[in-house]
């Protein structure tokens, strides 16, 4: 709770719930709604998913006020479409980079969700490594010298210490932050969070 109360006061645009149950960040739907019972209006309240089924997309869009969903797995764009359709809510579509090439991955999704997110895919000798929140960055240059005429975010090892370079290098307008605000995966820190929130504002200005 006191990570949430640090990113709403701190000026986040949205807050983050995870429903992938692998992740140390996973919470299950009753606690998530106690913590979105917290969150203002003016704060877009996210849920991530990782290749869930129908079954457990509708109980979780059904019991719980989201205002977006961000799909962190391998979905096709047939199914983030389903997924947009059932769940009758706007869609973030992570997509992992590892090489220039896969900034053209997001393609096929820019017509059928709101935004793309760009993140770094782990390496592959990483154990135990996750669809995203790895603390693990890709070389920002490679969107830098793209103009891509939709709406995108930028994540993978942000931190307090390198997103305003990660924000000038890349042209992004919205940064996605886990892993840079905690102290260790799944323990946000409220100090990480002012700090990284510190940077940003002064960015914006």
């Amino acid at each position: 709770m006191e990570s949430l109360e640090a990113a709403i006061v701190g000026g986040a645009a949205a807050v983050g719930f995870v429903f992938f149950p692998a992740s140390p960040r996973f919470v299950n739907i009753k606690a998530a709604s106690k913590l979105i019972a917290e969150v203002p209006k003016n704060v877009l309240r996210v849920g991530l998913i990782v290749n869930m089924g129908d079954r457990d997309l509708i109980e979780i869009v059904d019991n719980l006020t989201l205002d977006m969903l961000q799909l962190h797995g391998d979905e096709t764009p047939k199914r983030a479409l389903e997924i947009k359709e059932r769940a009758d809510l706007p869609i973030i579509k992570a997509i992992r980079v590892a090489a220039p090439s896969d900034i053209s991955r997001a393609d096929p999704y820019k017509s059928l969700v709101e935004k793309i997110l760009f993140d770094a895919m782990p390496p592959k000798d990483m154990k135990q490594a996750l669809p995203g929140g790895n603390a693990v960055s890709f070389n920002w240059n490679w969107l830098g010298d793209k103009k891509l005429p939709y709406p995108w975010m930028l994540s993978g090892g942000l931190n307090a210490k390198n997103v305003e370079t990660a924000v000038k290098t890349s042209g992004a307008s919205f940064v996605d932050v886990s892993s840079g605000v905690e102290k260790r995966p799944g323990s946000k820190d409220p100090v990480m969070i002012k700090e990284f929130l510190d940077v940003i504002s002064k960015i914006e200005k």
